[in-house]
């Protein structure tokens, strides 16, 4: 009774976070591209921006609650470590994709758009779906590397990364299972064509779990910095 007391406050802190990320993402992509007058370069950079603010607080918030992860693809990569039970991944994972849905809707209930509707960005091809794996890749990677450093500086680093990938990769860097599905219900600036959704994912999961392997065998003792992951929480008591 208590484990399921507690994985439900941990998964309401992952669907919250991952809603009100998703808010940031759509909402400002909407913003930036009106404001920008048709200069993509400007609606990125505030994109971006936005982005990167929200994740530093959005993990600051809810990371000793649930660990703050808002993405499948990190919950799997700490399952495999450790860092959460297994039994737990496919709650988590739910909340994560409700919540993304949610923040999707509630972002286009702010600008005056319909509920849902489907992209119509393309976004296919060999060079975007590798783009999504270096991104993955990366993020996973700057993830182990300072958890077993300095958790305290987990937030700014991920942030950081994402920001920064946003701009270095073709795909813009959606590394995230539960992001990639909701922006294919929003035809705005931060959109992905529903059919071109699953070869993201793919590529995400590969990365993901190459940058886990790797970091296994360059820090052996990873296993025992996994329940840091992202921020240090207790799956036990939820704080």
């Amino acid at each position: 009774m208590r484990h399921s007391t507690n994985l439900l406050r941990r998964c309401a802190a992952e669907a919250i976070g991952t809603c009100l990320l998703l808010v940031a993402i759509v909402g400002s992509g909407i913003m930036g591209e009106r404001l920008a007058g048709g200069n993509v370069a400007i609606a990125l950079l505030a994109n971006t921006t936005a982005n990167g603010a929200a994740l530093v607080a959005l993990i600051l918030t809810f990371g000793h609650i649930s660990g703050a992860y808002f993405n499948p693809v990190v919950t799997l990569a700490n399952a495999s470590r450790g860092g959460i039970s297994w039994r737990d991944v496919s709650a988590y994972t739910t909340a994560q994709t409700a919540g993304a849905f949610a923040g999707v809707a509630a972002a286009h209930v702010m600008f005056g758009l319909p509920l849902y509707f489907a992209s119509s960005q393309e976004r296919s091809g060999g060079r975007l779906i590798f783009s999504e794996f270096v991104a993955t890749f990366g993020l996973l990677s700057v993830i182990w590397g300072c958890t077993r450093l300095r958790s305290v500086v987990v937030p700014f680093a991920v942030a950081a990364y994402i920001v920064a990938a946003a701009w270095f990769t073709s795909s813009t860097s959606f590394v995230n299972p539960a992001v990639t599905l909701a922006r294919a219900a929003s035809d705005t600036f931060v959109d992905i064509r529903p059919a071109d959704a699953p070869g993201f994912i793919i590529a995400q999961l590969a990365g993901a779990f190459a940058a886990t392997y790797l970091f296994r065998w360059l820090v052996p003792a990873l296993p025992k910095h996994a329940t840091a992951v992202v921020v240090p929480h207790d799956e036990k008591i939820g704080f």
